[in-house]
Parts: C-alpha cells; structure tokens; sequence
C-alpha cells in the first residue's frame, strides 16, 4: 500500500502533503507515535496549496516532484511475524509463504517475515507485484559471494525493519553484470527503519539500491561499497537515522533520466557522514536539504544535482570536495552550510545553454544562485560563489574564503550579483576580485587590502566604530563587503592587522574585475 512520503522532521501540519506534479495542500494529520515515525496517511488530491512552513525555495521544487513513497511502522506488527531462522549454509520456517533450496531462502508472499541467525547464501523475495513484504532484521547475518545478498524480484512495497537492539550485517560481492547489483537490491520500492544497528558491505558494486523509491527513516546504518552507497532511482529519501557511508561512486544517488519528476534527492533529518570517490550527493534532477545533520568528505563534488537545489535547513559542512554545491538552480534559504573546495565552492553551472563549465565565454547563460536565509561559509581554492547566470542575495549571512590564485575569484558571475539584504563577505585575490553591481540596494565597500592566513580584518565606518570584524583563512589581497550597516558614497576604512584602507560605499576597487555597474566587466 502506497503511503505519502513526509519526514518526521516536518511540522506536523505537513503530513499531508502530497509531493505531486501539481500544486498541493497541508492536510489534518495524526500525531506520529515512538514507534511508528510516519503514522499518518493521505489520499491523492488534485488541487492545493503548499503550507507556508516549508521554505518556498524547497516547497516549490519538491511539489512539482512525483510522489515518494514508504511503508509505515503502523502499516504491520511484530506480532504477526513469521521466524525464519538462518543457519549456516541453509534455513528454516513453517511460514507458508517462504521456500529454502539449500542455501537461498525465497518468500513468496505478503506478510511480515522476521529473521534471526547467519546465512551463507541469499534471501530472495519473489512475492506477487501488489504483494507488502516486511523483513525484521533481528541479528541476522547475510552473506552472498554471487550476486546479492537480500534480492527483491518482485513485489509492491518491501520494508528492512531493524529490530531494537539488534545488530545485523548484510555483505555481498556483487557486480554491474548481475541481475541485482548491490548486496541490498530491490527492483520495488524500498524503506529501512527501526532503531537497530546494520552494516552493509558490497565489494563489487552499490550497498543499498532500489529501482524505485528508496527511504531511509531510522536505525544506524554502515554502508561500506564499490560504488554507490545508497541509491533510489526514482528517488532517495531520508529523514532520520545515523548513517555512515563510504563509496567507490557516489554516496547518496538518485538517477532517474525517464521522468522530470523524478530522480531527486530530499534529506529532511537524520545524521549523514559520507566519504565518497564521486559526488557525496548526486540528484539527476532536484537536491533538496529541509533537515539533518550532514557532513561529506568527496573527490567529486559535495552536493551535485542536475536541475535545482536548495538548502533551507540543517547543518551541512563539505569538508573535502572538487566543487562543493553545483547546479542549475541553487538556493540557500536556511541551515549552517560550510564548504571547503579545492575548484568551485559554490557554482551555478550546467543549463541547456551553457554547457556546463564557463557556459561558452563571459555571457550570462541562465544560471541562478538565490540566498535569501542561511548561514553560508566558503573556503575555495577556484572561486568561490560563482554563477554562469547572475547572483542575488537577499538575506542570510554568507562569508567567502577565495582563492589565492589570480585566476579566480571570491565572487564570480557572468550575469552581475545584487545584494539587497543580508551581509556578505568576500575575502580573495585581486586577479579577478569583482564587486556587487553598482544597482544594488544595500550598500558595499571593495577594497585592495593584502594580509595572510590569521589576518584579522576589521571594517569601521566613519566614526570609527567598527560594524565587522574577520579572521583571514588564507592569503589575500581584495576585501568586499556588503550589510545594512554600509551606506552608499560614505567613506569607510578597512584594516588589516592594523594596516589601514580608506574606501568609498559603492565604488569598486582599482584593478578588479567588477565594476559595481549592473555587472558588467570590462
């Protein structure tokens, strides 16, 4: 049975929202109990409207996304489980609905199956294709050295429940040429709950895949694989639990190319702390961040989506990335993000028109990044927030590292930056330093102030008093900054380590690239 997919970390006033292609509405909802964390229920509705709670950056894009689903803790009961127990290279169970040949135990049936003890072999669920199958994992060991070691072939709804307490493993040596390639692979719609421990270990290839929707609502999870760590298709949820992922690919994916509304990734909750050989996430549509606790350490990038993504909550650091935030389409509407980047921190690249990179030369090609709440911090070694499209930020607090070399700069945009709220901060080189466009509404300073990693910078007005002070990360030699505290044609003075610039509200520094006109360069 399909059940609507909301986050526990939502208001409850949302639990009723329906992420469907059409507009939607906050329904009445039923308070989640301990030991079901999404109790409630809803219908298909054709028209409504998004509850104001959730941040328009991410209602919008996850209302024009297909519906997620999951199987509800309430939807079962323990009671009603069925015991297969594991032994070694075989098993056992009066169930009706399961089958062991030798060393691979098959359910073929609804219900709800609880397994116990170590196998060395496989457990298929080949159950019909409206069928709800339900496996308490309740210290159990899986282990398969051909293909997959827990296989949905068939079914509707397939739920991994890891009971109280237990510690269970799954470990697998599967590969891209198998029919299931992931030591957890369901060609169904999958859901991982509870509060017990798992781990799993793929070496051949991804950790926990599913064809179609996978959910991730609780329990502490070790992925360690090949390639993908935790992959949905059609898309990827997660809303609570502690995860660890380690993977050859990417650590959290979801690459649906057949449908617009679908391949997305939503952390709304839980704590993620991935390391990933490719992207730590990687949407082939829309990343979404509501929630959670999540720190990536990737080759690739930290955050990657195709089409839009946002972030308008949780605590979010990137520590190690090529780039750390990419897409068409960024918004930052809440949430601490921190992004440590040896290319691009913050990069708006990657439409129809651009083609990715610097979008075909200096022009404008469409790209957007959007900052109207939220704590963002960059440390970027190419620049730092940057945009083939234009820049406009409009709140939150948003401080930039750049980089030391001259071919980059702290702020990038082919298509101008303005700011009309919020405080902003861009401490880099000189080489291409550019200044928010002369247009904007609040007020900004550029000045050519030089100083090393330790530096402290301090901005004083015209009295003296000092309205913003910084701790350089690194070499520079160009300081913007931009808050309510600057007025146009004041004069201000921007102190390194005592060192002292006096500097014009409005007007952009000698030599950069910005020249404070609408974002034209020359």
């Amino acid at each position: 049975m399909r059940r609507r997919l909301i986050p526990l970390t939502l208001p409850l006033a949302l639990a009723g929202l329906v992420l469907a292609g059409c507009a939607v509405t906050a329904q009445p909802a039923a308070t989640p109990s301990a030991t079901s964390p999404l109790s409630t229920e809803s219908s298909v509705q054709t028209t409504m409207d998004v509850d104001a709670a959730i941040p328009a950056a991410a209602a919008e894009l996850l209302a024009a996304n297909a519906d997620g689903t999951v199987v509800n803790d309430d939807e079962w009961s323990t009671a009603d489980a069925a015991t297969i127990t594991l032994s070694g290279s075989t098993a056992s169970s009066d169930a009706d609905g399961v089958t062991v040949d030798g060393s691979t135990v098959t359910i073929t049936a609804a219900g709800v199956y609880r397994l116990t003890g170590t196998l060395d072999g496989q457990v298929v669920v080949d159950a019909p294709d409206d069928a709800q199958v339900v496996l308490v994992l309740d210290g159990a060991t899986i282990t398969s050295t051909s293909g997959s070691a827990i296989h949905v072939v068939t079914a509707d709804d397939v739920a991994l429940s890891l009971a109280d307490g237990s510690t269970n493993a799954v470990t697998a040596a599967s590969s891209a040429d198998a029919d299931a390639s992931a030591a957890i692979s369901a060609d169904s719609d999958l859901t991982v709950s509870g509060s017990g421990a798992l781990t799993v270990t793929d070496t051949g290839n991804d950790g926990i895949s599913a064809t179609d929707d996978l959910a991730i609502l609780g329990g502490t999870i070790t992925v360690d694989a090949a390639d993908d760590a935790l992959r949905g298709k059609d898309s990827l949820v997660v809303s609570g639990g502690t995860l660890t992922l380690t993977a050859g690919g990417d650590a959290l994916k979801s690459d649906q190319t057949d449908d617009a509304t679908q391949g997305y990734v939503w952390v709304s909750g839980g704590t993620i702390d991935a390391t990933a050989t490719d992207d730590g996430i990687d949407a082939q549509t829309d990343a979404v961040v509501t929630g959670g606790t999540v720190a990536i350490a990737a080759e690739g990038d930290g955050i990657h989506s195709e089409t839009a993504l946002a972030i308008t909550g949780g605590d979010i650091t990137v520590s190690r990335s090529n780039e750390g935030i990419e897409s068409a389409d960024i918004r930052i509407a809440g949430g601490t993000t921190r992004v440590t980047s040896s290319d691009d921190g913050v990069n708006a690249s990657g439409t129809t028109t651009s083609g990715g990179g610097m979008g075909g030369g200096m022009q404008d090609t469409g790209e957007t990044v959007t900052i109207s709440d939220g704590t963002l911090v960059i440390d970027a070694e190419g620049d730092g927030l940057d945009s083939n499209g234009s820049i406009t930020m409009t709140g939150g607090d948003v401080t930039v590292y750049g980089p030391t070399g001259q071919g980059n700069g702290a702020l990038d945009s082919n298509g101008g930056l303005t700011v009309t709220g919020g405080t902003l901060v861009a401490i880099g080189s000189t080489g291409m330093a550019e200044s928010p466009d002369a247009s904007s509404a609040q007020g900004w300073i550029a000045a050519t102030a030089s100083g090393s990693a330790g530096s402290t910078v301090e901005i004083q007005d015209a009295t003296g008093s000092v309205i913003a002070s910084y701790t350089a990360e690194k070499s520079f030699g160009s300081v913007v900054f931009s808050s309510s505290a600057v007025t146009d044609g004041q004069t201000y003075t921007v102190s390194v380590d005592g060192s002292a610039t006096s500097v014009t509200a409005g007007v952009a520094a000698a030599g950069g690239m910005g020249m404070g006109g609408g974002g034209q360069r020359p």
